[in-house]
């Protein structure tokens, strides 16, 4: 399995992220990091060059419904629509459904578990 960890936008906060990268580096899942301020066009470009199975986004800027919806129409008109996305920070709970109805797979909010996020890949990939 791989999954690109990306920062989408201006947000410079980015020690979460790395933890996510090592904890599911830990678990044996191959991921790769975009590093700080990436456009959305720059993220679905790298996950459609590594083949990825999934897209992480780490969003501490509160922006996570704009991005989560540019980077799934942008994978859809890209005919990469099947590249699971989730989401992790600050997520207000008023969120969560609208990220859902966006098809946002996995939410994870400051305080989830880090094993939750490998444990999910493994589930929505069907790999370990």
């Amino acid at each position: 399995m791989k999954v690109l960890i990306a920062k989408p936008g201006l947000d410079g906060h980015d020690k979460g992220a790395k933890v996510v990268c090592h904890t599911l580096r830990d678990a044996g899942i191959e991921v790769i990091y975009t590093g700080l301020h990436k456009s959305v066009e720059e993220i679905v470009s790298a996950a459609i060059q590594e083949d990825v199975d999934a897209i992480g986004l780490s969003i501490l800027s509160g922006a996570h419904l704009y991005y989560a919806e540019k980077i799934i129409d942008n994978l859809k008109a890209k005919d990469a629509g099947d590249i699971i996305v989730f989401v992790g920070g600050v997520i207000p709970d008023r969120d969560m459904e609208k990220l859902r109805n966006l098809g946002v797979k996995g939410i994870f909010p400051g305080g989830s578990s880090l094993d939750a996020t490998a444990d999910f890949l493994c589930q929505h990939t069907g790999q370990n």
